[in-house]
């Protein structure tokens, strides 16, 4: 169980921040940026939630996500091997990210055929959405790059960064009326070019 007694403790003061264990790490470092997009990702989610009261299905697959991402970015803030660990190390797992596939097939049931691109918009849930599923395309590209620096990133944190964004999309054309209230982009619209 974690205890926050006190919400400040100054030891960030000189620009560095402790992970789970280990050494501490400068506030720009690649693997406090991707869990702290994690963290971003998580309070766009929040926001979109404030739209969800006659969505129970939607409000309760966010619910977990928000509670997935707390996981993911403990995951990330705790670098290194797992053996010889006082504490085991939390980490996402296949099974969280198989659940994220089965909520993409779920959802995706109902959906109106896509015709074209889908710009964010529609409802409020739904441009909500759009901005959560954008900032976690930020998040899975900022632990991408960790992967690329470190290379000691668990490999279900990229695949369930990527399978969110998917799930995000998915639930912003459910929250458009299943699709049919999406806004598509229509290409050159406002080039000048008369179209034939």
């Amino acid at each position: 169980m974690v205890k926050l007694n006190k919400i400040y403790t100054r030891t960030g003061d000189d620009g560095t921040t402790g992970l789970v264990d280990g050494p501490r790490r400068q506030k720009d470092d690649l693997r406090v940026a991707a869990y702290g997009t994690v963290d971003e990702t998580n309070a766009t989610i929040g926001l979109a939630r404030l739209h969800t009261r006659d969505m129970a299905r939607v409000d309760n697959a966010l619910s977990r996500i928000q509670n997935d991402l707390f996981d993911l970015g403990s995951d990330l803030a705790t670098p290194g091997p797992d053996e010889n660990r006082k504490y085991k190390a939390l980490r996402i797992t296949a099974k969280q990210v198989d659940w994220l596939e089965k909520q993409i097939d779920l959802h995706n049931e109902a959906l109106e055929p896509l015709t074209s691109f889908v710009l964010p918009g529609g409802s409020a849930l739904s441009a909500a959405l759009h901005l959560a599923r954008t900032v976690a395309r930020r998040a899975e590209r900022d632990v991408v790059g960790l992967v690329r620096e470190e290379g000691d990133v668990n490999p279900e944190a990229v695949r369930y960064l990527n399978r969110l964004s998917d799930l995000l999309f998915v639930l912003s054309r459910v929250a458009n009326g299943n699709g049919t209230k999406d806004v598509l982009w229509e290409p050159g619209r406002n080039t000048g070019e008369t179209k034939k």
